[in-house]
């Protein structure tokens, strides 16, 4: 059944306040498009910022603040990423990351020695990520995470690559994108989805049990929703999933996943071409008749595939391993598929796959008692911010019912995920339909065998071995 909004109808239609410069104080579910760390191909930069006590103490307080507590992390002692998760813990954060509760924006180190910020705080990352005086700007960043063969300095972002501009750019593409991703428009493109996922529930049934749930099921549905979207022949993915696998993966290097960018921009440049020549009816067809140059478009097309392709097929992979490994939430969604919508806010709380969102202050700023400097990064991470107890009572408990809204899965501010509304509609129709196909779908493995994607920009399953039928038969 089709997703309803938690905004009314009658907003779904309007301008989006990225898009015109102007960002309510609350949105909602607001996210971005992208990979969470800057650009496919770019990697730290050189050098640091100086830690001085102009305005402030040296370890960030601000001068005056009346921040509670008085635990606070030293220069010494700062975390750093990646994390491991817990042991048997797959949808916890790592305890890194778990920052006590006076300590919302706390000093982080970063790969090249930088000592910036990290912010686990809910009120916190929402100020840091609707500020336009935090900038996304790839070349004012410093990685969080480590990339072998980085670059001293980071580039700036690709020519197309909205997602590491600041206004007046990222405002010009913000623009001519937004209406294409309007509710009312994602809701239009439910029975499509019905029917992709019906006919990925039909394969997977007819070839029988066991199966891997993500290449029969949370792999194939959003890749045939973002080409049909796009305009991307479907055909053709074998040419373009490896690359974008690439690009989401924290072990590649710079050379890698810059020869993976190359490719996808090649394939989706000539497409352009190809769609200028004899436009379809499609996205990027429609885009063709816009003022965008074709690199450009290459680069917001590619952009679009990636996310379109990886996200989702993770939220639906760790989905499915979440619900089964809560058997209650996954019998009340059984019981009653009109719980799906709140379902699936949930779990974007609940897992967050994407993650982390890095900002670089543009002059000094104070967020909640902490002075950041301009030059400094800050990162936000989302699974912690979605985690914290003072927005979500409970926050380790997995709980359908509770009402998610609010969650910043998809990020907050002036680059909120073009594609939300797409994502949401794709799982509130594929996890009833799975679980109604399949009414006796379990894992096939023991938990703790299922292999994570713990090295990646979008965390998720790297497989989800799963089997149906009785008890022991597999019938």
């Amino acid at each position: 059944m089709p997703y309803e909004p938690t905004t009314t109808d009658d907003t779904a239609d309007t301008p989006d306040p990225a898009a015109t410069g102007t960002v309510p104080a609350d949105t909602g579910t607001p996210g971005r498009v992208g990979t969470g760390t800057p650009g496919p191909g770019t990697s730290a930069a050189a050098g640091t910022v100086a830690d001085t006590t102009v305005g402030g103490a040296a370890d960030g307080t601000a001068a005056g603040s009346t921040a509670a507590g008085t635990a606070r992390a030293t220069a010494a002692d700062p975390p750093s990423l990646p994390t491991d998760r817990r042991s048997g813990c797959p949808f916890d954060p790592p305890a890194e990351l778990t920052a006590p509760d006076d300590e919302p924006v706390r000093r982080m180190r970063y790969a090249d020695g930088h000592l910036g910020w990290l912010v686990t705080g809910h009120a916190a990352a929402r100020a840091v990520l609707a500020d336009p005086r935090f900038s996304s700007r790839y070349e004012l960043l410093h990685l969080p995470i480590p990339m072998e063969g980085a670059p001293e300095q980071i580039p700036p972002a690709p020519v197309g690559d909205m997602t590491g501009l600041d206004a007046p750019e990222h405002t010009r593409y913000r623009r001519l994108l937004t209406g294409k991703f309007t509710v009312r428009r994602m809701r239009a493109l439910t029975r499509r989805i019905e029917e992709f996922t019906a006919g990925c529930l039909d394969a997977m049934e007819q070839a029988g049990p066991p199966a891997d749930l993500v290449e029969v099921f949370a792999r194939p549905v959003p890749a045939l929703v973002i080409c049909e979207l796009l305009g991307v022949p479907y055909a053709d993915r074998e040419r373009f999933q490896s690359d974008v696998a690439v690009l989401f993966d924290q072990r590649a290097d710079a050379a890698a996943k810059g020869a993976a960018q190359e490719a996808l921009l090649r394939y989706v440049g000539a497409l352009v071409a190809a769609k200028r020549a004899e436009p379809t009816d499609d996205l990027l067809s429609d885009l063709t008749s816009t003022d965008l140059t074709d690199e450009e478009l290459a680069g917001i097309g590619g952009l679009l595939l990636a996310a379109g392709l990886d996200t989702t097929a993770n939220m639906l992979g760790l989905g499915t391993f979440a619900l089964l490994s809560h058997p209650g939430q996954l019998a009340a969604l059984r019981a009653d598929p009109g719980l799906a919508g709140q379902a699936v806010e949930e779990l974007l709380r609940y897992l967050s796959v994407a993650d982390p969102l890095p900002r670089s202050a543009l002059e000094d700023v104070e967020v909640e008692g902490r002075l950041i400097r301009a030059g400094e990064t800050v990162t936000v991470s989302v699974q912690a911010v979605n985690r914290d107890p003072h927005r979500f009572p409970d926050p380790d408990r997995f709980d359908i019912g509770r009402g998610a809204a609010g969650h910043l899965a998809f990020g907050h501010g002036a680059h909120q995920c073009l594609g939300q509304q797409l994502a949401r509609v794709e799982m509130t129709v594929a996890f009833p339909a799975l679980f109604a196909r399949f009414p006796t779908l379990r894992l096939a493995v023991p938990p703790g065998e299922v292999p994570l994607r713990d090295r990646a920009n979008i965390y998720g399953v790297t497989a989800l071995p799963v089997t149906w039928g009785k008890e022991g038969t597999g019938e």
